[in-house]
């Protein structure tokens, strides 16, 4: 099994998301990928710019380096290509998750859960989906 996440933000409801997903994978730069991800993500209300800056500082990261980073939006290609990515697979909104069996170098889906649920939920629906691939 693999765990794959990709950027979907929704500027519609949390206008600095673009940036903040920027700012994980600007972190990621500095191997505090998940940290950061997690920082922003109990922290949803302290997404402006000085607050990212914040949180990298929070987190021991080169700040310096972590500001030049976003200040050059060296990671916004590849948001938008995710953000491409999701529109195409028929996200509409977060969190979607993909289960399915890789076919080649494409994933073949097996059943698409949109929104959060519980443990128990998703271990249904990956015994199903395991079940399914077989």
């Amino acid at each position: 099994m693999k765990y794959v996440i990709r950027d979907y933000p929704l500027e519609s409801i949390h206008p600095f998301a673009f940036k903040a997903s920027e700012a994980v994978r600007c972190a990621g730069d500095q191997n505090k990928y998940w940290e950061m991800h997690d920082a922003l993500f109990n922290n949803q209300r302290q997404l402006a710019p000085a607050d990212l800056s914040k949180h990298a500082a929070a987190l021991k990261l080169d700040t310096e380096k972590f500001q030049q980073c976003l200040d050059t939006s060296r990671h916004a290609d590849a948001v938008k290509k995710d953000i491409a990515d999701g529109q195409t697979a028929t996200v509409k909104g977060t969190p979607t998750f993909f289960l399915g069996v890789e076919d080649g170098s494409k994933l073949k889906v097996i059943r698409v859960i949109r929104g959060a649920g519980v443990v128990s939920g998703f271990k249904t629906n990956i015994d199903a989906a395991l079940a399914t691939a077989k």
